[in-house]
């Protein structure tokens, strides 16, 4: 520099190192040679893979407890034809005058058919179908 100031970044060798490096060697340019540095490289490139699958095992364990967390609250409804189960109440369908004494649960309804995965058709007690299907997360079966 033609100013007179001191650069604070040198280039040693092929890498940029900072001045007070070069003045005072620390352990990182004093103890590693260029044969050390691709032993070093050698040495991670063939346990990246091993790296990899710990990592890999780790994840999968990790996604395995989550499920089992999730997993452990999940009730299975099923319901046969002929079943009587009670509907669930909303806010379209429930008494406003009630106020906090209105019921939660309607019925007894009677499953018609099984439409699908959790999806059945009711049948009231005197044999009317109701419009649509209703999924077994809004049903729950009536004890007489």
């Amino acid at each position: 520099m033609s100013t007179g100031q001191t650069p604070y970044i040198l280039v040693y060798g092929t890498e940029a190192v900072l001045r007070t490096e070069v003045m005072m060697p620390t352990a990182r340019y004093r103890l590693l040679t260029t044969d050390m540095n691709n032993t070093e490289l050698a040495h991670k490139k063939d346990i990246i893979d091993e790296l990899q699958e710990m990592v890999k095992i780790r994840l999968v364990s990790y996604q395995q407890r989550v499920a089992n967390t999730f997993n452990k609250y999940v009730h299975v409804r099923a319901f046969h034809v002929g079943d009587l189960v009670l509907r669930k109440t909303f806010q379209n369908t429930v008494d406003l005058t009630a106020g906090i004494f209105a019921d939660n649960w309607e019925g007894p309804y009677f499953i018609d058919a099984v439409i699908g995965r959790g999806a059945y058709q009711l049948l009231s007690m005197d044999d009317i179908p109701l419009p649509r299907s209703w999924n077994a997360l809004h049903l729950k079966l009536y004890h007489m």
